[in-house]
């Protein structure tokens, strides 16, 4: 007999699985509260063009999208095929815009407001027409910080 006895089938117990259904619900809840949905649904088609120098947004909150394009098929039996401006939600002209900005720049903090970034996503087959009025419509409501938003052009 030996004074030392090796100690075999000795094995950790097993892992109790009792809280990983509260564990998957509790993951879900939080996903689903931190979650920012699109605050707008799309009423005209925006293809954007294709670029080769970009720089990302930093803010998005401080960011106004402007949506440049045809209407979507479902639209187009009131507002025609001619591109047309969506703001927010909505068909817009260009006199909505300094509105359009103003309700923006109430819902930011005051020392940011200076950071606004308006965002042209503008269909790549819409004429320039549309968008020199839109661009002439935000330098009169004080708008000078603009973007053309574009997606990388492949290689």
């Amino acid at each position: 007999m030996s004074k030392f006895e090796k100690k075999r089938g000795k094995s950790s117990p097993a892992i109790s699985t009792a809280s990983l259904p509260d564990i998957i619900f509790m993951l879900l809840f939080f996903f689903m509260m931190v979650t920012v949905m699109r605050d707008s649904s799309l009423k005209v088609s925006v293809i954007t063009p294709s670029a080769t120098e970009l720089t990302k947004l930093e803010k998005k909150s401080l960011v106004n999208y402007l949506f440049i394009g045809k209407p979507t098929a479902e639209y187009q039996k009131e507002r025609g095929t001619k591109p047309t401006l969506q703001l927010g939600d909505k068909f817009a002209d260009e006199d909505d815009i300094p509105l359009f900005l103003e309700n923006h720049r109430q819902k930011v903090d005051e020392r940011q407001r200076g950071l606004i970034t308006s965002s042209l996503k503008v269909d790549q087959n819409t004429t320039m027409g549309i968008v020199g009025d839109v661009k002439t419509a935000l330098r009169k409501a004080g708008q000078y910080k603009v973007n053309y938003s574009a997606k990388k052009r492949a290689e």
